[in-house]
């Protein structure tokens, strides 16, 4: 086992900006954001796309259909890879300062449409772990395990973030060091307290 410490990071909401639940309220304003956020984490939609269990036509009419949105397929498609606006500003540099130290990886359910607007991740991590191509989804158990057993890392060498505190509460039932934050500066302060990040002046 390498003793080097894990920095595990989310990517949507944590170092990523996504504008899904804005665009999802804004379709369905009888929804609230929890409701928005529990249809999308409950949805079998959802589940087997970001399993990397349907391609994204199939994904489309099903989400649409489950959604009752007044979308065609394509327009939808569209939209949905748009849901990604990119690293938020700052990141970049702080995970390559990070990996000067340590090493940085990625756990983050995702899925085809939007893991390619990500095309960079892999020259930016040391390992990505992406739910369409492990199958593994957080906050389901094996989604973590997996991870440790690539990194061949103990649990309590890794430090995991989060923006969602239920992701956040099943990392730390198989002891690893997990922190919600939402947005680079609540993650630099997690890093900050933890001693893993010395911001340059």
């Amino acid at each position: 086992m390498h003793r080097q410490k894990v920095i595990l990071f989310d990517l949507g909401g944590v170092l990523i900006g996504v504008t899904g639940r804005i665009t999802l309220r804004a379709l369905l304003p009888h929804l609230s954001d929890h409701d928005v956020l529990e249809r999308w984490v409950e949805s079998p939609a959802v589940n087997r796309f970001e399993r990397g269990q349907m391609d994204a036509r199939q994904f489309a009419g099903e989400f649409i259909e489950e959604w009752q949105l007044r979308l065609s397929q394509a327009d939808f498609i569209d939209s949905f890879g748009n849901w990604v606006t990119g690293f938020f500003d700052g990141a970049k540099a702080m995970i390559q300062a990070l990996r000067t130290h340590h090493r940085v990886a990625c756990l983050s359910n995702t899925n085809a449409i939007h893991w390619a607007r990500l095309a960079d991740v892999h020259d930016l991590f040391d390992v990505c772990f992406a739910s369409h191509l492990t199958g593994f989804m957080k906050p389901e158990p094996e989604a973590y395990l997996h991870a440790m057993r690539e990194l061949r890392v103990e649990a309590s060498d890794v430090y995991f973030i989060d923006d969602l505190a239920v992701n956040v509460a099943a990392a730390r039932d198989v002891g690893i060091n997990a922190f919600r934050a939402e947005g680079l500066e609540e993650v630099q302060a997690v890093l900050r307290a933890q001693g893993l990040y010395a911001q340059q002046p």
